[in-house]
């Protein structure tokens, strides 16, 4: 949430078949992560703006089309019915729930919510649903029921959430919950597992997760432990927060810093020392979520193309070949180019998809190279210096004998560069993954990159 807050046929992709692959399964080395995140990528669903019916059964009708790109996890922005009360535009926003236990009736039913996610499951797709922690609509029950669930003033006005410096942020149509309440966090529990043991979903993208705190999230991951294995994302970037609690947590600084160099604002060198930096202060089992879009970025920050430019395409690269797990928001496989409305219908143009080889091939990059795996599972990662570090990013994903080679050129001018890191990069034979051509390459080689330009490369052996 915010702080304020047809298909291309088959015949097209010639890597299509590749993207459908399935690698056997591989056994989790990342601290309870679900082995079948080892090597995935997720999408993030908005239902209201999907279609124009915006409901379950019509993005239902899209599945067989995300599965052929790739897609392994579908994030689905919050269900639930929106709070009425000190609403924002006509619609509210998602994150305004009125009720944990039901869905939003404008979306469908529970019963088509059961047939998306069982759809998603035949086809080996995996669903994570977005659970709202911090507040509630103000006109959800609690409100009525359980008064000393919720926050209040000295009048005894429920407050709305403070951010974490302690100043009231300007969601209005929210009420914070009082997590110095153990009825109302068992509660809180009792809801996520209703979710995982009757409708069978896979995990939860948990908003404002650093609003909540950890010993709650600690204690939920507990009990959903018990039921089975779940997938848990924080949005939120604190160290302490994958202790027992989360195996995912956004890349916001590395995404900001993209946006800095792809605005000239910052050098490749920025980049490559942050990442190092990431690498460093995060436990080795954590995954990064990394993104050019998402429903906030695009909602409130502009598109893709205002924020990247013409280099949108290398950064979309860097997302799935550097530690992390790679995220897609909708409508990035169709050039999504205006910022969506966010408490008022506003339907994606799917009319065509001409990004959708591009993120079919990236997938399939991710799912069939171990030195890209996510978190411990993944290869090392290690950036190559060269003569022109304000400009080009270059670095070796390495996992046993599966070796990648990055090369990317963050800047708007051509770079001309050789290696000069001997004892990171010792050269040999490599085919251009997009291109299929095989090059034999040098530490010596002077190696040519046009303007906003990418070379991935796997090694031959």
């Amino acid at each position: 949430m915010k702080k304020i807050l047809c298909w291309i046929i088959i015949a097209a992709f010639p890597l299509l078949s590749v993207a459908q692959k399935t690698n056997k399964p591989m056994e989790s080395t990342s601290r309870s992560a679900p082995a079948w995140t080892l090597n995935a990528n997720i999408y993030e669903v908005n239902i209201r703006q999907y279609t124009p019916e915006g409901t379950f059964n019509a993005f239902a009708r899209h599945l067989p089309r995300l599965k052929a790109m790739g897609v392994d996890i579908l994030w689905l922005m919050p269900v639930f019915p929106i709070g009425e009360k000190n609403r924002k535009g006509h619609l509210g926003s998602y994150y305004s729930i009125s009720d944990y236990k039901a869905v939003n009736p404008k979306f469908g039913t529970m019963r088509d919510f059961d047939d998306l996610v069982s759809e998603a499951h035949k086809l080996g797709m995996y669903v994570i649903l977005d659970w709202v922690a911090n507040h509630t609509s103000f006109d959800h029950v609690w409100t009525k029921q359980h008064p000393d669930w919720y926050n209040r003033d000295a009048s005894g006005n429920i407050l709305v959430p403070a951010d974490n410096e302690g100043k009231l942020t300007d969601w209005t149509d929210v009420a914070d919950l009082n997590y110095n309440n153990v009825d109302m966090r068992r509660e809180m529990i009792n809801d996520m597992v209703f979710w995982a043991r009757e409708h069978n979903i896979d995990g939860f993208r948990c908003d404002v997760a650093g609003f909540v705190p950890l010993d709650f999230w600690q204690e939920a991951k507990t009990r959903l432990d018990e039921e089975g294995q779940y997938f848990m994302l924080a949005e939120d970037e604190t160290p302490a927060y994958h202790h027992n609690a989360f195996h995912m947590s956004y890349g916001w600084s590395i995404h900001h810093k993209m946006i800095d160099v792809a605005k000239g604002r910052a050098k490749a060198a920025d980049l490559a020392k942050l990442i190092m930096d990431d690498r460093k202060k995060f436990p080795k089992e954590a995954y990064r979520m990394l993104f050019i879009d998402n429903h906030d970025e695009n909602s409130w920050n502009g598109t893709i193309r205002s924020r990247f430019g013409k280099g949108y395409m290398t950064f979309a690269v860097l997302t799935y070949t550097l530690p992390g797990m790679p995220l897609l928001y909708s409508g990035q496989e169709a050039t999504l180019d205006r910022s969506l409305r966010f408490f008022e219908k506003d339907t994606i143009d799917f009319k065509n998809y001409p990004m959708a080889d591009f993120y079919t091939r990236l997938n399939a990059l991710k799912h069939d190279h171990l030195a890209l795996s996510n978190g411990a599972a993944g290869g090392s990662f290690n950036v190559i210096s060269n003569t022109r570090p304000s400009d080009v990013l270059s670095f070796v994903r390495k996992k046993d004998e599966d070796e990648i080679l990055v090369l990317t050129n963050l800047s708007s001018k051509l770079s001309k560069f050789r290696f000069t890191g001997a004892n990171k990069f010792t050269g040999g034979t490599y085919r251009e993954y997009l291109t299929g051509k095989k090059e034999v390459l040098h530490f010596s080689n002077e190696v040519v990159l046009g303007p906003w330009d990418y070379k991935i490369y796997i090694k031959e052996h």
